[in-house]
């Protein structure tokens, strides 16, 4: 049982916010600075070069995604320094100054005039000072109101709702009350449901930031004349897991928050929380979006449940996956971390199920590695609005 003298073991990185990961990563501004990024994480052993397809031509709302972002993820307590690589030099610029904010060690380096040779040469000079730099770093003990917890689930099925979303929830009540900081979100999973969520709110401002959230999103629907969701919500995984509406998963998906937490706070995509509490983050419900924008906006633990079946990972965040499917845990075991299905055996109760889950959380946030990291999953997927100009 936890209570507010639970500690664990971190890294308190120089802004003060606490990491349970000590990463040195080759963070790509662009599509097109991938291959040196790479080439430098190759040369470099300890670091991690991070890929995605974008970074030419956004504009408006989309653009500042993207760098809120690549901004946020090499701001996470989880990255102790970091490369930043980009085919212009203005853009590269915006976003280490943007990490640079957290006083960590952070350089960037321009393509367009240099070329790839003279670029990964000098990127893996910075790159191999970081790395020594980083080993030096000790971990330290740390409050529990410091580590940072995050949620999703996915491939979701009717064991999700009666058991493995259930056991964040009780997770997510006993790390409220102590000064923790939590978020949700998957808006569109919350279809159906979207009230109860609502009355959860801690006040009317509160409220009315979630609405106009999950409103945005209706006219999304609405503007692309799109009558329903049913070839995505939900699933054809989650029909065959014996949920056959929206509303179903919504309510499954809620119990993720517990039942207690209120919602304190309401975050676009990438955003950080500025106080403790659990917070609600506008997202998509596609594992990797999520679970990358949760890593963006801060969080450095990743609670995900899943009843189907989903092999999730990312390479910042760490993710717990757990299952009450006994068929799930039988065939898919090397994905899975917590099996949870001896809850819906009646083998034990609700409590039990969370100190279970909170012990192997302070283990991971200890340095016990995940499934998903053993295996090489790092899945960073960015979050688009629209298409380029």
């Amino acid at each position: 049982m936890i209570s507010k003298d639970t500690t664990f073991l971190g890294y308190r990185r120089e802004n003060g916010r606490v990491g349970v990961r000590n990463h040195v990563i080759i963070l790509p501004l662009d599509d097109l600075s991938n291959t040196a990024c790479e080439a430098v994480a190759h040369n470099i052993k300890g670091t991690m070069a991070i890929q995605h397809p974008y970074g030419r031509l956004q504009f408006g709302a989309d653009l500042d995604l993207h760098f809120r972002t690549l901004i946020g993820a090499g701001s996470n307590p989880n990255v102790a320094a970091v490369v930043v690589i980009g085919i212009e030099d203005g853009w590269t610029k915006k976003v280490v100054d943007g990490i640079a904010a957290t006083g960590k060690p952070v350089v960037g380096f321009g393509i367009e005039g240099h070329g790839d040779h003279e670029t990964i040469m000098k990127a893996s000079k910075a790159a191999r000072e970081f790395v020594q730099i980083a080993s030096e770093k000790k971990r330290e003990v740390c409050n529990i109101k410091e580590l940072w917890v995050s949620t999703k689930c996915g491939e979701s099925d009717t064991t999700s709702g009666c058991g493995s979303n259930p056991t964040v929830g009780n997770v997510f009540d006993k790390l409220h009350p102590l000064g923790s900081t939590l978020v949700f979100g998957e808006t569109t999973e919350l279809t159906g449901g979207e009230d109860i969520v609502a009355a959860r709110c801690a006040n009317d401002t509160v409220r009315d930031q979630f609405m106009a959230m999950f409103n945005r999103y209706q006219d999304v629907i609405n503007q692309h004349k799109t009558s329903d969701l049913s070839d995505s919500q939900p699933t054809k995984g989650n029909i065959a897991g014996g949920l056959t509406t929206i509303e179903e998963k919504a309510l499954g998906n809620i119990q993720k928050i517990g039942k207690k937490c209120t919602v304190d706070g309401v975050l676009d995509k990438a955003e950080t929380p500025d106080h403790p509490g659990l917070w609600f983050m506008d997202s998509s419900s596609a594992a990797a979006e999520m679970v990358t924008l949760c890593a963006a906006a801060g969080y450095v633990v990743h609670l995900f449940p899943t009843g189907q079946g989903n092999i999730i990972g990312n390479p910042i965040l760490p993710v717990i996956k757990m299952s009450a499917n006994p068929r799930t845990v039988r065939l898919m075991h090397e994905h899975i971390d917590f099996d949870c299905s001896a809850l819906l055996q009646r083998d034990i109760n609700l409590d039990e199920a969370g100190d279970q889950c909170i012990e192997l959380m302070l283990k991971t946030a200890d340095g016990r590695l995940t499934a998903a990291e053993v295996l090489g999953h790092r899945e960073f997927v960015m979050t688009r609005l629209y298409e380029s100009a």
